[in-house]
């Protein structure tokens, strides 16, 4: 491989992410690299699944951790560290602490999903929950750093943080040294900056594409203005990637660096997910099947090898559950509809028996008799169903107009 030299303007090096490489030897995993042959159909090109889902913690994030915390000056040790993160950072904070022998305060938002809160208790951090986004409670942590000594680890806003994520990019050149697209999920941007400047300074011919959220995607409005812009009310279930502002380091870096920012809806991210759980079999959370969802929403635009960093798989089992449901609906597979009918005995047999004929399957029932919108003799039927894909849908309601019902949502 050639060696191009990083500009005299970005804060982190090659041999910075070289050096995060031999400290992290025996703490971080070398991740799996997955092939997947659906996508690759689909991209018409090779696509290769970085896991960093597999990784210890769960996520990327002990990478840069490790590296930031293992840094500190004696005296800065002793203070202990605190950080502020939804979840995958408090977990990489939290383990690294421990491995380092350092506490470990770490600020969480009120509704980050329970396990990475139980999670991050048992790798040994104290665990305060603050603010409804990463926002309010990185402020929270900076100011609880302010007032005690603990050293802040910022989620992605170091150069130590950068260097340290950037060894997945390293990986990626060893495991797929003919790589020609990496697809990144971008938050803060600390992994998108580590992976493109590991990337870019041995390979500058390597496309890199960053993905964000649709509801919360800071990054292209600050490139378009030059600078960091923050958003207001960032939304998206994938709160791994859920910053309402880039962070100054990264964002110079991805500025110079990353070839191109994509952004992805809730739909596709669930669909993406759903994707992941049934084809590659690996459990991926929202924010980790970013790429994948960037993938599936233009896969003409990807020149192959493509290499997908599947950055997470620290997902609430409850939130899985929604998902994998909205995922479903949006791929056609689920289906929800509301009827009247009369309120008789066998009425909403025959109804089922309808569905049964074109083979639907009945997930659950709502049957409503009391209500003033109601006539006397009617009931409201609300349906969810499982179907085998758009086609199947228009079979269902076809056939429940054909038996007379009329549905009306």
């Amino acid at each position: 491989m050639s060696y191009i030299p990083a500009g005299p303007s970005l804060p982190v090096t090659l041999d910075d992410v070289r050096g995060a490489q031999k400290m992290l030897s025996g703490v971080a995993r070398v991740t799996a690299m997955e092939g997947s042959r659906h996508l690759s159909q689909l991209v018409a090109a090779p696509v290769h699944l970085k896991c960093e889902n597999l990784q210890r913690t769960g996520s990327f994030k002990l990478r840069g951790a490790y590296v930031r915390i293992a840094g500190l000056l004696p005296e800065e040790r002793a203070a202990g560290v605190v950080a502020a993160s939804a979840g995958n950072h408090a977990q990489g904070v939290a383990l690294a602490s421990a491995l380092l022998g350092v506490h470990a305060t770490v600020f969480m938002p009120q509704g980050a999903p329970l396990p990475k809160i139980s999670a991050t208790r048992e790798y040994g951090a104290e665990v305060r929950l603050h603010g409804q986004v990463v926002d309010e409670t990185l402020a929270a942590a900076q100011e609880y750093a302010a007032e005690t000594g603990a050293v802040f680890i910022h989620p992605f806003d170091h150069p130590d943080i950068i260097a340290g994520q950037g060894t997945v990019g390293l990986e990626i050149l060893e495991q797929c040294p003919e790589v020609r697209t990496i697809v990144v999920g971008i938050g803060g941007g600390g992994l998108a900056a580590g992976i493109a400047v590991a990337v870019k300074a041995l390979r500058p011919d390597v496309r890199i594409v960053g993905v964000q959220a649709e509801g919360s995607a800071a990054y292209p409005p600050s490139l378009a203005a030059g600078r960091p812009v923050a958003i207001e009310n960032p939304a998206t279930m994938a709160d791994g990637i859920k910053v309402g502002r880039p962070g100054d380091v990264p964002f110079g870096i991805i500025g110079d660096l990353v070839d191109e920012v994509r952004t992805v809806t809730e739909d596709q991210l669930s669909a993406a997910l759903l994707l992941c759980l049934e084809r590659a079999k690996l459990v991926v959370e929202p924010a980790g099947a970013s790429p994948v969802a960037a993938l599936l929403s233009g896969p003409g635009g990807f020149e192959g090898p493509v290499v997908a960093v599947l950055s997470g798989g620290n997902v609430d089992p409850v939130l899985l559950q929604r998902v994998l449901r909205h995922g479903m609906a949006a791929q056609g597979r689920y289906l929800a509809v509301r009827l009247r009918l009369t309120d008789r005995p066998g009425a909403l047999a025959t109804l089922l028996g309808v569905l049964s004929v074109v083979d639907a399957n009945v997930l659950d029932v709502s049957h409503v008799r009391t209500d003033p919108r109601l006539g006397l003799t009617e009931a409201e039927v609300e349906l969810h169903l499982e179907t085998k894909g758009p086609a199947h849908c228009v079979e269902v309601g076809q056939a429940l107009r054909e038996a007379g019902y009329t549905v009306i949502g």
